[in-house]
């Protein structure tokens, strides 16, 4: 049942999250998948930032940004999946507008400054590869702290301006979001103001974002094969290549998904398609991530499976 639109100032402050489908037998699927894949992403990247604090040889640079990556994960996917599962099983559909807002804010800082810590950690896999006599001085403790500040504050600077635009947006006719959580672009389609201004906006933020991302991966990744292939053994260069496979299947998946939503102008028109790939980036990707990072670091592995023992250990006492 919905409940009728408040008004304030002319704009509604209560919203109506439409999901995925009213069909009910559907929905059950959508909850069990959603419900899987949250409880794998959370207890996966705990995993990890449990097993970077306790284990000795996980603390070097490149596993402090993967611990800080895991903990983006988990907020990440936590500021939009509950709320979800939440709306499938009580059928409230109702969001007010304050909660809309934190939401849209969580998700998006998240998500920005995502691609940010992408960036550090390849640019932490181009000094250790490239540079490795300088790593140890460059990447000290203090460096690693600044670079993560420094993600996060770029994040909320790109995050700013259209957060700022979007504020000040009236919902005069419709309070239904077709979608399963507030997003910018379901927003700006049931708004009643000029909203052309806030769309060049997002679509020019999250462009520089990409581009400045993206430029530094690429150019970290072309430093760092070029490199690779000057090693004289094919051991050395096994072992160069497996530092890295984890992380370049992460970015993969990361710019590929985003740029298919706000590169490819039939899937912001699409709603569907547009649904179904967000909720793929909130939950499938946060759960595939731990797992990526486990099955290809053998020290990773090795950190696992030495914890489990400690634990067997200590049971049996």
């Amino acid at each position: 049942m919905y409940v009728k639109i408040l008004m304030r100032n002319g704009t509604v402050t209560t919203f109506i999250l439409l999901g995925l489908t009213d069909d009910p037998e559907l929905q059950v699927l959508i909850f069990i998948f959603l419900f899987l894949t949250y409880t794998l992403s959370v207890t996966g990247n705990l995993t990890i930032i449990t097993l970077t604090f306790v284990d000795s040889h996980l603390k070097t640079p490149m596993y402090f940004f993967l611990k800080n990556f895991s903990f983006l994960e988990i907020s990440f996917t936590s500021s939009c999946i509950p709320r979800y599962l939440y709306s499938i099983a009580t059928g409230d559909k109702v969001i007010t507008y304050n909660a809309c807002v934190i939401q849209v804010f969580f998700t998006d800082l998240c998500g920005v400054t995502e691609f940010f810590l992408l960036a550090a950690m390849s640019y932490d896999r181009y000094m250790a590869i490239c540079k490795p006599l300088h790593y140890v001085t460059t990447m000290s403790s203090r460096a690693c702290r600044v670079l993560i500040i420094c993600c996060w504050m770029a994040g909320l600077c790109v995050l700013i301006p259209p957060l700022s635009l979007g504020l000040n947006l009236k919902f005069c006719d419709s309070n239904k979001i077709d979608h399963y959580g507030c997003d910018a672009f379901p927003l700006v389609k049931i708004s009643c103001s000029d909203t052309r201004f806030m769309e060049q906006t997002v679509i020019i933020c999250a462009a520089l974002t990409l581009n400045m991302t993206l430029t530094c991966v690429v150019l970290s990744y072309a430093y760092i094969v070029k490199t690779i292939f000057r090693f004289p053994s094919v051991q050395q260069r096994k072992k160069a290549f497996s530092t890295c496979s984890s992380h370049m299947t992460v970015v993969s998946i990361t710019y590929g998904t985003c740029i298919f939503i706000y590169m490819n102008p039939t899937a912001k028109e699409d709603v569907t398609i547009n649904k179904v790939v967000s909720l793929l980036i909130s939950s499938v990707s946060p759960t595939l991530n731990p797992f990526i990072y486990t099955l290809q670091n053998n020290q990773v592995k090795k950190a696992f499976k030495d914890s489990i023992k400690r634990i067997a250990l200590f049971s049996t006492k």
